[in-house]
């Protein structure tokens, strides 16, 4: 389960480099520290952290726009895996992205990463399509599958 103390809050440019520590042991492919640095301030997109004040858990990099919502990167600190931390900064995902009004969230995935398919798969996500050899592998390039959720809008009180 998660720590209760573990909130989410938006990313910050001195979150950075612990992110880029993070992301190095999470994938043999990283993202560069500078795609980071352009996430939270040339493209635009909402950054967020699952973080106490001294560990940062998880990290999401996330765009929202027109109706859709499409998770760019989500993260979970390797040494934290398996205790919710994954499942609890999707909540919060979901929810900025119902907060813009987004119908419907989109991402990509490893087939070979088994602890997303299942987060993603047992929090409602279906499977649209396969993207060949999106991403870079040790043997040449993997395929990325293609997942999609429909998000119902925001319940507003009368």
């Amino acid at each position: 389960m998660a720590s209760a103390l573990a909130v989410p809050r938006p990313m910050v440019m001195a979150d950075v480099a612990e992110i880029w520590r993070i992301e190095r042991a999470a994938y043999p492919f990283p993202w560069s520290k500078s795609t980071f640095a352009d996430c939270l301030y040339a493209a635009g997109y909402s950054n967020w952290v699952l973080a106490n004040r001294d560990t940062i858990f998880a990290y999401a990099v996330f765009s929202v726009a027109a109706g859709e919502a499409h998770i760019l990167n989500l993260c979970v600190n390797p040494a934290c895996q398996g205790k919710g931390y994954g499942k609890r900064m999707l909540e919060q995902l979901l929810d900025v992205a119902r907060g813009h009004s987004a119908e419907t969230v989109f991402l990509e995935v490893r087939p070979s990463n088994t602890a997303a398919l299942k987060l993603y798969e047992g929090s409602g996500f279906g499977r649209i399509g396969r993207r060949r050899g999106y991403y870079p592998g040790a043997d040449g390039r993997e395929d990325a599958l293609v997942y999609s959720l429909s998000i119902p809008a925001p319940q507003v009180c009368s």
